[in-house]
């Protein structure tokens, strides 16, 4: 990395890489009148796709269930990115692919979530704000709880 070279991020392209909408249940489900215990998953993976280029997929999945094993739905989108990032330090790649993609891609995640519940003849799941960077920070202290080291605070 030469010494003046400024830090490049853009957005190259947003899409929804996988979509699926499962509602095993129907068509009795709907009769249903009983509260859904509703549980929202969050993953976030990246990979390099080109000098510089990444792929960012933050994979949302949503269930509601009634009781201990009837299934509403069950909806899963990964939303991607196609980010280009360069000339920025080896030490800040990994929380700019972990942190600031996933905060891009969540609204339209959220969206494309509400959608899917909303088209599967549900109440729209609105999904609550992500604290992306803390999310990360607890999941590098469990990665190194789980090596045997001591976690950094």
């Amino acid at each position: 990395m030469s010494e003046n070279a400024q830090p490049v991020f853009s957005i190259e392209k947003l899409y929804v890489k996988d979509l699926s909408v499962e509602v095993p249940g129907a068509p009795q489900i709907y009769l249903e009148r009983e509260a859904p215990q509703v549980n929202v998953q969050l993953r976030t993976e990246g990979k390099n796709i080109d000098d510089g280029v990444y792929e960012i997929a933050l994979t949302v999945t949503v269930s509601a269930t009634i009781g201990e094993d009837r299934t509403l739905f069950l909806v899963e989108v990964a939303q991607a990115g196609i980010f280009q990032i360069r000339n920025v330090p080896e030490a800040d790649l990994e929380p700019v692919m972990m942190i600031g993609c996933p905060n891009i891609l969540f609204p339209y995640a959220r969206e494309a979530v509400s959608d899917a519940v909303t088209r599967a003849g549900f109440q729209p799941v609105l999904l609550s704000p992500v604290n992306f960077e803390a999310l990360y920070q607890s999941q590098r202290q469990q990665a190194t709880v789980q090596q045997g080291e001591t976690p950094i605070q």
